[in-house]
């Protein structure tokens, strides 16, 4: 049985490495393109619903373009899904991510001017240069403070986590505008370099099941849900308790949700 979510096939097309797998009218190698807008919307279906977002100078594989829709693989978890096709641009070359909850991208390296666009922490870009306290990059200027470069991983999820306390909870959310409980855990684990999946019945194959008391940056599971511990007494995560990312006591947490009945905590991961 085939995960829709993690297939490249649609029917009418699909990945050629599935050829012989997987029924199609067409096998095609796909091609390399880029998210170009802050966020981008992945949904399970043309004008359907949204599974997850990318975000700008995120890769994906394009397998179809069709009534203004691309159906794509993202490279960062697999997921496939439908985005805008006008939401997409040539593959790059990003140097930088953004390493701040969120910033700014300015027409010239000065924070008076108007912005052009706001980008999420996660959100790719390539730098081209430097001008006092900006990078340059093709899309304006973004202050250097918020950027470090792609392949300097940072080195605590749970840090990275805590910079989206307060971010709204939004289903399918990957982004500073609004995220969900996956969503936070893919953005803490990819920020240090740990590969991560999109959802959270996935992330629960991830690492090794824990024994003890919850450590830091140890992953607890409800069903259709997952937190990030933040030490043995508390977690941070999206929820819909609080509509947004919020650092909570774990057996208040866990109270609550076996109260709302979701049931008991059915994994404990150590990364």
């Amino acid at each position: 049985m085939t995960d829709r979510r993690l297939t490249p096939a649609n029917g009418r097309v699909a990945a050629a490495h599935l050829e012989g797998w997987v029924a199609a009218e067409r096998y095609v190698e796909g091609e390399a393109a880029a998210v170009a807008v802050p966020v981008a919307d992945l949904l399970a279906a043309p004008e359907g619903a949204r599974d997850r977002q990318l975000l700008l100078g995120e890769a994906v594989t394009v397998y179809e373009r069709r009534n203004g829709w691309a159906f794509v693989q993202a490279e960062k978890d697999g997921y496939v899904g439908y985005l805008d096709a006008a939401a997409l641009r040539g593959a790059g070359t990003p140097t930088h991510r953004v390493v701040a909850r969120a910033t700014h991208v300015y027409p010239a390296p000065d924070m008076k001017q108007r912005e052009a666009m706001a980008l999420s922490l996660g959100a790719q870009l390539t730098v081209t240069g430097t001008d006092g306290r900006f990078a340059v990059t093709p899309l304006g200027f973004v202050p250097l403070v918020h950027l470090a470069p792609l392949e300097v991983p940072e080195t605590d999820p749970v840090a990275v986590a805590e910079r989206l306390i307060g971010t709204p909870y939004l289903w399918g959310g990957n982004s500073a505008s609004g995220i969900d409980c996956s969503g936070l855990v893919q953005a803490a684990l990819l920020a240090c370099g740990i590969a991560c999946p999109g959802d959270s019945d996935l992330q629960a194959a991830l690492g090794l099941q824990a024994e003890g008391p919850p450590q830091r940056g140890e992953l607890l599971f409800w069903k259709g849900h997952v937190a990030i511990v933040r030490d043995p007494g508390t977690l941070i995560h999206a929820n819909a308790h609080h509509m947004a990312v919020a650092i909570e006591r774990i057996d208040a947490a866990t109270a609550r949700i076996a109260a709302q009945g979701e049931g008991p905590i059915t994994a404990h991961r150590r990364l």
